[in-house]
């Protein structure tokens, strides 16, 4: 696995939204995806991360830099994770 750097938020979805887990990466607004467990998820939302740099590269906008630090939430099921930053 490549090194991982954008910290990954990783939860399980609810039954009644489908189960399997979501990613998101707080330091890119709108950069999620989700998977049946929680390794699909991680890597289906490092493709994202690629996507959303390379969107973000070709609209001239700012990739922001990966965040030091990241508060989980309360749930003890929430799993921190890095994703890799182009």
């Amino acid at each position: 696995m490549p090194k991982l750097e954008y910290p990954v938020i990783i939860e399980p979805l609810p039954q009644e939204d489908g189960g399997g887990f979501v990613a998101l990466v707080p330091d890119l607004p709108g950069c999620m995806s989700d998977g049946e467990t929680a390794q699909a998820a991680l890597a289906s939302v490092m493709d994202a991360v690629d996507a959303w740099i390379d969107e973000a590269k070709a609209l001239g906008r700012p990739i922001p830099p990966p965040s030091r630090y990241l508060v989980a939430a309360s749930n003890p099921a929430t799993n921190l994770l890095r994703c890799p930053r182009r």
